[in-house]
């Protein structure tokens, strides 16, 4: 009972200190100035500037939002937007198309905390935009064309908050500390269980066993083993578990920042578990074609791991 209780105790600080000295305040800075371009109007002229060049892969001005959410806020973002969009009129096409996008792109929540870890920023970012436009396309002109493309007039303005002065700025600011904090404090629980489940698999001896397992099969196709932990916890405890195991990793030298890197096309996204329950609630259309955009996804996924093994 006591190693129990010790495991519990480590894995407790391990993610508490995770939670709030990594995760939010890079949540923090990244949501204020996502808000704050929001309220000034930026984003919407962005998502206005690429929307025409987007829709011919069945992305509207709602994805194209919902795009600019997964990557620079957190995986759960899209979830008013594409509810937005269910609501609004899309069809179902569309909205399989955009699923799969997010489901295939890099979330902020985990993109953002790993780069301190030293995740390449800019190379997962672009290797999670080509993997999201190929998920979207595939799923729209291949595996969707199944579904209706019948849209009801659609209304894509974006509603939000305005900071025309230092008062609404300020307002802003407060809003996003508040949205991100909720966003750490929601992150800490699963964080500290998937330690606790890794600590206690790794102290049994289970995943020394597994990975011996299929080491054979694994080290010809040129993956590191050390990659069947946080492969685990990933899709079966999400993206954040999985960034506290291989934290954990990095700083026992049992994972290296190549390794890192490496695996991030199929390590960083939000297709797990956790994150599919999450993006199918947004509405009953968009749980409807889940299985649809799911193929787009992994298509998508899979070319981001390529790209990740072939450039790292």
């Amino acid at each position: 009972m006591a190693s129990f209780l010790d495991i519990v105790l480590r894995a407790g600080r391990s993610g508490v200190e995770l939670a709030l000295f990594v995760l939010l305040p890079v949540m923090v800075v990244m949501l204020a100035l996502m808000r704050l371009l929001e309220a000034r109007g930026v984003i919407d002229r962005l998502v206005r500037l690429l929307a025409p060049a987007l829709r011919p892969i069945g992305l509207t001005g709602l994805g194209v939002f919902a795009a600019l959410q997964i990557n620079f806020v957190s995986f759960a973002a899209p979830v008013a937007t594409l509810a937005m969009m269910e609501q609004r009129g899309a069809s179902d096409r569309h909205l399989a198309a955009t699923l799969a996008m997010v489901m295939a792109m890099s979330q902020a929540n985990v993109l953002l905390p790993m780069s301190t870890m030293g995740l390449s920023l800019g190379t997962t970012l672009l290797f999670s935009l080509l993997g999201g436009l190929t998920a979207a396309a595939m799923c729209y002109h291949v595996v969707g064309r199944h579904l209706s493309a019948t849209e009801a007039p659609m209304d894509e303005t974006l509603k939000h908050p305005v900071a025309e002065d230092a008062k609404g700025v300020l307002d802003v600011i407060n809003r996003a500390g508040a949205e991100a904090f909720k966003i750490t404090i929601g992150a800490i629980p699963m964080l500290v269980l998937a330690l606790v489940a890794v600590a206690i698999l790794r102290n049994s001896g289970a995943i020394a066993a597994l990975t011996t397992l299929i080491s054979p099969v694994l080290i010809p196709l040129g993956i590191d083993p050390a990659l069947v932990l946080p492969t685990l916890t990933k899709y079966l405890g999400g993206g954040t578990a999985m960034m506290g195991v291989m934290d954990e990793m990095l700083k026992a030298g049992t994972a290296t920042v190549n390794t890192l890197n490496a695996s991030a096309g199929f390590l960083l996204h939000p297709l797990d578990i956790p994150g599919v329950a999450v993006l199918i609630s947004s509405g009953k259309r968009v749980a409807g074609v889940w299985k649809t955009a799911l193929i787009g996804a992994i298509i998508g996924i899979g070319l981001r791991t390529l790209g990740h093994l072939l450039f790292t």
